[in-house]
């Protein structure tokens, strides 16, 4: 059976922090810990907790992790050295002294095993407006450049790395199995080739320092809460003078406080007194764009009633056409009246009591269906 995605058996998201993958296995080990199950439900608690542990041990590891992201768990199989672009890399590799004696291939010419730096993230909030029209802006990222102190050596001043006696600088040793021989990573010097017997204080042999830097961030017209803007080579280091990963901008749009965005459309509530929706009349309404528009509000209308604005909403990134806007009335009932505000209001309860049903179109159909429901 395939294995799962080591995420998807915790949990986590791809961009998840060290401290969210330990937090994710805690819950899980203790909810599959055979000690919590008993009876018929203990053998297959027991294999979820195996796999929450092999998850975890992939994932907490810094290198492990890089090599699964890239290679999936091809990566992190000790019976296997992921690496190429085509299907056929890890065959080669593990068959490697085999060819290498066949066809005179020199041992070690594949050169230490390099590792992808991980991908970070970074949300950045923004205005429904920003989001409309775009903007440039500028945001402040962790950054790692080489130390001071040691030069990007990872060696106390003075001092050098010497070639890792495993593996002679390979970055990978050779397991024999009968007439075959496997590749793997130097257990020792983790597939860099070489040791630091005295690591600089200051870098902690790593060679880089972690400092900040600031980008110039373009963010395209149109763009919707959630989306992400990728910054290619700004994530972590490589590793083993691997590529470094990706940064990526999660856009977060803040609340408005008049509209409401759905994909391209925008919403918008109404309010307007009782006497116009009774009378009709205008009603000015803002836009995005911060123009005005003028809806001419009918006769009669009717709390919820909803007019359309045709390409008074937002472009969005893959739109060609703008989207709509749409007004939602909301009637308003009066409050703090008048003794003369009331006493006209109940003249007016009167008037429209002696014209029947007349005056409230849907207040007869209601009280129809009311007295089915109940009988």
């Amino acid at each position: 059976m395939a294995k799962r995605d080591y995420y998807e058996v915790l949990g986590v998201p791809r961009n998840a922090s060290e401290d969210d993958i330990k937090k994710a296995y805690r819950k899980l080990a203790m909810k599959y810990h055979p000690d919590r199950n008993q009876g018929e439900a203990a053998k297959a608690a027991e294999e979820k907790f195996k796999e929450v542990k092999e998850a975890y041990e992939i994932l907490s590891d810094a290198d492990k992790r890089a090599a699964y992201d890239r290679y999936g768990h091809a990566g992190v199989d000790p019976n296997m050295r992921a690496g190429g672009a085509d299907g056929f890399a890890g065959f080669s590799e593990a068959f490697g002294d085999i060819f290498g004696d066949i066809f005179g291939a020199p041992r070690g010419a594949r050169g230490r095993q390099v590792y992808r730096g991980a991908d970070l993230s970074y949300a950045l909030e923004i205005t429904l407006e920003e989001a409309a029209r775009g903007k440039e802006t500028q945001i402040r990222v962790p950054s790692w450049e080489d130390c001071d102190t040691c030069h990007g050596t990872g060696a106390k001043p003075g001092t050098s790395a010497k070639t890792c006696p495993t593996c002679h600088g390979n970055g990978v040793v050779q397991m024999r199995q009968g007439f075959f021989s496997v590749q793997q990573t130097c257990p020792h010097c983790h597939g860099s080739g070489k040791i630091i017997p005295e690591p600089c204080t200051t870098c902690r042999g790593e060679g880089k320092v972690k400092r900040h830097k600031t980008l110039e961030i373009k963010i395209p017209a149109g763009i919707d809460d959630g989306m992400r803007i990728r910054s290619s080579g700004n994530g972590e280091p490589g590793r083993n003078g691997g590529p470094p990963g990706d940064l990526y901008i999660e856009i977060r749009i803040r609340r408005h406080e008049l509209f409401e965005r759905d994909g391209d459309d925008l919403h918008v509530q109404v309010p307007i007194p009782i006497t116009t929706a009774a009378l009709g009349g205008e009603v000015e309404i803002p836009t995005l764009d911060g123009q005005k528009a003028v809806i001419d509000i009918p006769e009669g209308t009717q709390h919820g009633k909803t007019f359309r604005l045709r390409g008074r909403g937002i472009k969005g990134v893959r739109s060609s056409y703008p989207g709509d806007l749409y007004a939602h009335i909301a009637v308003e009932t009066p409050v703090k009246l008048t003794e003369h505000q009331r006493r006209l209001l109940r003249e007016l309860d009167e008037s429209f009591k002696k014209g029947g049903h007349k005056h409230s179109p849907n207040e007869k159909g209601w009280f129809e269906k009311a007295r089915d429901f109940f009988s």
